[in-house]
């Protein structure tokens, strides 16, 4: 997916294929050039178009039957559900083939992209994919200040919750609303197909799961879900244990959890509610893996490149909640 890479791509497949007519496409082309590429290749003037992802949106091309994605392990789910839906446009039997290479470990999240988009290929599998989209990524801030949008199109339970905020907010004599926590981890937990099977009472259980507040809460849905549903697995202990983070997260005053490659960044957001004898106690036992970062010392670093994904939920609750006070 990178232009630079482009030619290259072009002149290998000339010479694997010399008989193929092959051209490029990319969005540093001028307008006039792109529409002349798409025109002639929608016409047959080429068979073989090497492309970035400008293709993603908006292209219909019926006799299109093949797309090879390169790098596939490097694309969300969402992308490569479009990309994908490229091809097979019309009455003929289409294929798309995802590469990754083959001398480098995937990592966890990237293998179930993958499988996620090779398990689901039948028509109007769209929702299912988006739903596992979700149990990969995680339902993310849903209703942090990272959101914006149109009041009319985020639903009637949301919207009723801002109301009620806002009146909140007139009130003089009101107490100062809860701070949202922001997560972004390299993991989460979901509900398995085999746990809830039918969509909709899924999406149920994830709307309840997203609005625990109180430990109180968490124990009455978790409860609800087991007297439902069953023991719960471990993918779905693994979402009720970031709902618990969240409300540690709150007690603590803590305004994001951030992890990028094995280092998990934890801001606060009022320092001065945070007993500094517990973050140097759990500095000292924690053998380096967490440090106070120099630049910003209201950000408390921890190392969790050694810590597997299914064990990751565990370790953060443990940390955070040796600060409770």
């Amino acid at each position: 997916n990178r232009v630079e890479t482009l030619d290259n791509v072009l002149a290998f497949i000339r010479d694997l294929v010399p008989e193929a007519f092959v051209e490029k496409a990319h969005g540093k082309m001028s307008g006039h050039d792109l529409e002349d590429i798409m025109h002639r290749f929608i016409h047959g003037g080429f068979q073989v178009l090497v492309s970035t992802t400008i293709i993603e949106n908006g292209i219909d091309i019926p006799n299109v039957n093949t797309i090879i994605i390169d790098r596939a392990d490097m694309y969300g789910i969402s992308q490569l559900y479009q990309l994908r839906g490229r091809v097979g446009r019309s009455d003929r039997l289409a294929y798309a083939y995802l590469l990754y290479p083959d001398q480098r470990i995937l990592s966890e999240i990237a293998m179930k992209r993958l499988q996620i988009i090779s398990d689901y290929t039948e028509l109007g599998s769209g929702f299912k994919i988006a739903l596992k989209d979700l149990e990969v990524r995680g339902a993310g801030n849903l209703l942090g200040r990272e959101q914006s949008g149109d009041i009319g199109s985020i639903g009637f339970d949301l919207y009723l919750k801002l109301l009620d905020e806002a009146i909140r907010s007139l009130d003089a004599d009101a107490e100062v609303r809860d701070e949202e926590v922001y997560l972004e981890l390299e993991y989460s937990g979901f509900i398995p197909d085999t746990y809830v099977s039918e969509p909709i009472e899924k999406m149920e259980v994830y709307k309840k799961i997203a609005s625990i507040s109180t430990p109180e809460e968490l124990e009455s849905v978790a409860a609800e879900i087991q007297d439902r549903f069953g023991p719960l697995p471990d993918e779905a202990h693994s979402l009720l244990s970031l709902a618990e983070i969240r409300i540690i997260c709150k007690q603590l005053h803590i305004a994001s959890l951030r992890e990028r490659r094995g280092r998990l960044e934890i801001e606060f957001g009022r320092v001065a509610k945070i007993s500094a004898d517990r973050v140097v106690t759990l500095i000292q036992s924690s053998g380096g893996s967490v440090k106070i970062d120099p630049k910003r010392p209201h950000v408390l670093v921890l190392d969790t490149a050694a810590i597997g994904l299914k064990e990751k939920s565990e370790f953060i609750r443990g940390r955070l909640s040796t600060l409770v006070q």
